[in-house]
C-alpha cells in the first residue's frame, strides 16, 4: 500500500517540534547568542582548569534549560573524559542536607563508588570537597546545575556556601550553573555567599520577530533529502509563503501578545500542524487561525454571548457604577442605576424586580459577578456587596457578539468606556 506523504510529513514535523533543542539548534551561529556565550564560559573553565559560576535568568519557557542541554551535549562530545554533570532542582532539593546527599549520590554513581545513605551532612560535605579536589588533580571538571536556583537561596544557604567556599581552593575544579526565572536571584544570597559567586549572568528573552520568522520557516520546512517524494517537498515548502501573509502575522501577533515564550510557540506550532489536511498534505492559514482561536478562547465571552438582554443591562449598570467610583454596591444600587437608564432613555426593556433578581442570581451562578466577601452570608442577596468578574474589554466584546443586545446598550457602554 502506497504511503500517504501527508502523514509522513506530519510525523516528521511533530517530531521536530516536540524536541525543544531543535528550536535553538536552528538559530544561526553567532558570538552574541546565549548558546555561544555559555559554551565559551564552560569550555574555557574546562580547558583552563579554573572554577567558575554563572546564572541563567529569564521568564519560564524561554529556553534556559534547552540551551544549557545543547551546550553540555556539545562539550560532552568534545571533552568526553573531562566533565561530570550533577543536576539538582530546587523544587526537590532545596533542603541543604537533601541537596548535598543528592550531589554525593550522583558523584558515586558517576565514579562507581559506594554511596552511604546514612552519611551525615558533615560526612557528605567532606566527601564532596575531597571529590572536587580529586577531580581537579585529574583535570576533570564537575558541572553542578542548580535549577530553580532561587529556592536554594532560602534558609541558611549552607549548601551554596560549602560549594562556593570549596571552589576557592586552587586544587578544585568546578562550575556552578544556576537557572532561575527570578531576575534578582543573586540579590537573595547572603553577603558571604554572594562574595564567592562569579557575577556572570545571561539574560534569556523571547525570540524577536525577525528571529521568529526565520525559525518558523526552518521548523516547518521539509528536508529535501528526506524519503518524501521530491515534488511533494517542493510544493509543501513553496506553500510556506503563507508565513509572510498578513493574516498569518495578525494571528501569531494576537497569540504572542499575551505569551511569547518558546514553549507557547512550540505548542502553537504542534497544534497547527496537527490540524493539517492529510489528503492535500499542505498547511494553510486556516490551520493557524483556528488554533489561535482555541488557545485564546475566553469562557466568559462565551457566557456573555448567551446572556439575556436583562442580564446585559445588569452588567452594564454595574460597570457604570464602577466608573462613577462607587466601589461598594449591591443589587439595590444596581436597580437604581437600571431605573435611571430606563427613565433617561425611555427604553422598552422594563422588567419587574423579582425577574431582575432571578437574572442577578443567574449571573452569580455563571461567575460573571460575585460577592465582595463571605461576610453577611446570612443576609438577603439584595443587600450583599458584589463586584464584576469581567474586564471592560470583555464586556464590550460580549455586547458586540450577543445577537440580542440592543444598540442603545452598546452606545451606553461606549459612553461609559470613554468616561473611564
Amino acid at each position: 500500500m502506497e504511503k500517504n506523504p501527508g502523514e509522513e510529513a506530519l510525523a516528521l514535523l511533530r517530531t521536530r517540534i516536540c524536541d525543544p533543542n531543535a528550536f535553538f539548534s536552528l538559530l544561526p551561529p553567532s558570538p552574541d547568542t546565549n548558546f555561544s556565550k555559555l559554551k565559551f564560559i564552560v569550555s574555557s573553565s574546562i580547558t583552563e582548569a579554573c572554577n567558575n559560576s554563572v546564572l541563567l535568568l529569564g521568564p519560564r519557557g524561554c529556553g534556559k534549560t534547552a540551551v544549557l542541554e545543547l551546550v553540555l551535549k556539545d562539550l560532552l562530545a568534545e571533552y568526553p573524559d573531562m566533565i561530570t554533570v550533577i543536576k539538582l532542582n530546587g523544587l526537590l532539593h532545596s533542603d541543604d542536607n537533601c541537596a548535598l546527599k543528592e550531589i554525593a549520590r550522583q558523584l558515586c554513581v558517576e565514579h562507581q563508588l559506594l554511596f552511604s545513605k546514612m552519611a551525615s551532612f558533615d560526612d557528605n560535605t567532606q566527601f564532596v570537597i575531597s571529590m572536587l579536589r580529586e577531580c581537579g588533580l585529574a583535570h576533570k571538571t564537575i558541572v553542578i546545575v542548580l535549577d530553580e536556583f532561587d529556592l536554594f537561596a532560602q534558609g541558611k544557604q549552607r549548601l551554596l556556601y560549602s560549594l562556593l567556599d570549596a571552589m576557592q581552593s586552587v586544587t578544585s575544579q568546578a562550575i556552578i550553573i544556576g537557572i532561575s526565572c527570578r531576575l534578582d536571584a543573586d540579590q537573595l544570597l547572603e553577603k558571604r555567599v554572594r562574595s564567592r559567586l562569579s557575577h556572570r549572568k545571561l539574560l534569556f528573552c523571547p525570540p524577536s520577530k525577525d528571529e521568529l520568522e526565520r525559525l518558523l520557516e526552518c521548523l516547518l520546512s521539509l528536508p529535501v533529502n528526506s524519503s518524501l517524494p521530491q515534488s511533494y517537498v517542493v510544493e509543501f515548502n513553496k506553500e510556506l509563503r503563507i508565513l509572510a501573509d498578513q493574516k498569518f502575522k495578525d494571528s501569531i501577533n494576537t497569540l504572542l501578545s499575551s505569551d511569547s515564550t518558546v514553549d507557547q510557540i512550540l505548542r502553537f506550532l504542534f497544534l497547527s500542524v496537527s490540524t493539517m489536511d492529510l489528503k492535500t498534505g499542505i498547511l494553510s492559514v486556516e490551520n493557524f487561525k483556528s488554533v489561535v482561536e482555541k488557545i485564546n478562547r475566553k469562557p466568559k465571552l462565551e457566557y456573555l454571548k448567551d446572556c439575556s438582554v436583562l442580564e446585559l443591562y445588569i452588567l452594564v449598570c454595574m460597570k457604570r457604577l464602577e466608573v462613577k467610583e462607587q466601589n461598594s454596591y449591591n443589587f439595590n444600587s444596581v436597580m437604581k442605576e437600571y431605573k435611571a437608564i430606563h427613565d433617561s432613555f425611555q427604553t422598552p426593556d422594563s422588567y419587574a424586580r423579582n425577574v431582575c433578581l432571578r437574572a442577578f442570581e443567574h449571573l452569580i451562578q455563571r461567575e460573571l459577578i460575585c460577592f465582595m466577601d463571605n461576610r453577611g452570608y446570612n443576609q438577603s442577596i439584595e443587600f450583599r456587596s458584589v463586584k464584576l468578574l469581567i474586564s471592560p474589554y470583555e464586556l464590550h466584546q460580549g455586547l458586540e457578539k450577543n445577537q440580542n443586545c440592543p444598540s442603545m446598550l452598546q452606545k451606553l457602554m461606549n459612553q461609559t468606556g470613554q468616561r473611564s
